[in-house]
């Protein structure tokens, strides 16, 4: 094969730099372009031409993955789980994720998530809903009679709460992580008392006592509110057991876990847990709550699956896991390759 000469291969090169710097400065200069490219045989042109397709082309399909999805996690042990998930999640749809973690309360990861500082972080529906809109009526996780006098589900309501720039995934309905209403088993039976609705008639006429769970997202301190349920007085417990005991004692007469008693160990030996259908504690559904324009549908999509795919009882599991020191990314990863996400 004859080697090319160097005419050529030097009429090449400075096409080939021309050009570009022509497409970066979005042919500014277009005459002086066109007349360096009608300099050029039609032999060269073409396959500059085809090269520099080529590179447009990798270009553009990389765009995407040239910003990073970053999602931020408070201090909990469930926003860090969180946290992975929609990391790990968002990851497998080809973006480019990191995490910002130990962002504080929940104040201070939806002052990030506000500035841009995060784009994505994850949250209880009907705490976040409290949160942002303290006149907010909503209760239930879906309304089936828009009838009613309250026609909006929280999710609903928390849309139409949120500031602007912010929106929600769907809903985890799969996960309940509602505050527990507990009593003694010998009260419970004496009164014939299962569930909240059954002792909001006795509530002006009892005290009761609140204590955290430990590792989920509520702030231990923030306020339960139980609709229809006015206690006669009301106090803070350091922890379950504390408040077991109190209840056990006579101390008080109905106690508050702000989770899944199973997230304290023998929280509630000797006593039961009220049902809760009707939603005197407002729900609470994981959901993910990003900024608007900086996640595509399909990564949207993605978060919705993770709502589709997230229980109670796994999530608990998982939440006891990093507690007791697993990595979370490893908890999340595991999670999320079971569920084929």
């Amino acid at each position: 094969m004859n080697a090319e000469p160097i005419s050529v291969r030097a009429t090449r090169y400075i096409l080939v730099v021309h050009i570009a710097r022509c497409m970066v400065f979005l042919f500014a200069t277009e005459s002086w372009c066109r007349r360096m490219v009608l300099t050029a045989s039609r032999r060269v042109l073409a396959r500059v031409l085809v090269v520099t397709a080529v590179g447009l082309a990798v270009s553009c399909g990389n765009d995407n993955q040239g910003s990073t999805i970053v999602v931020g996690a408070g201090d909990s042990a469930e926003s860090n789980l969180l946290a992975q998930i929609y990391s790990g999640a968002l990851a497998r749809t080809g973006a480019r994720t990191s995490i910002t973690a130990n962002l504080g309360n929940r104040a201070d990861y939806l002052g990030a998530l506000d500035s841009g500082a995060v784009a994505v972080v994850g949250e209880h529906s009907g705490e976040l809903l409290t949160f942002l809109n303290g006149n907010a009526r909503a209760r239930t996780p879906e309304v089936a009679d828009k009838s009613e006098p309250v026609r909006l589900s929280v999710t609903e309501e928390l849309s139409r709460s949120l500031p602007e720039g912010l929106a929600v995934s769907d809903p985890a309905d799969g996960t309940d992580m509602r505050p527990r209403v507990l009593l003694a088993e010998t009260a419970a039976t004496r009164d014939n008392v299962r569930s909240v609705g059954a002792l909001t008639p006795h509530c002006g006429e009892i005290e009761a006592g609140v204590a955290p769970v430990p590792g989920v997202l509520r702030a231990p301190t923030g306020p339960v509110s139980v609709v229809g349920c006015a206690f006669a007085g009301t106090s803070a417990y350091p922890d379950a057991p504390a408040l077991r005991k109190a209840l056990l004692d006579g101390e008080i007469q109905a106690g508050i876990l702000t989770g899944p008693p199973t997230l304290a160990s023998g929280s509630t030996d000797g006593l039961i847990v009220l049902s809760d259908g009707d939603y005197a504690v407002r729900a609470e559904n994981v959901l993910a709550v990003y900024r608007k324009g900086l996640l595509d549908d399909q990564q949207i999509r993605k978060l919705n699956y993770v709502a589709g795919e997230l229980a109670t009882d796994e999530l608990v599991g998982m939440i006891q896991r990093v507690r007791d020191g697993a990595a979370a990314a490893d908890v999340a990863r595991a999670w999320l390759d079971q569920h084929a996400l």
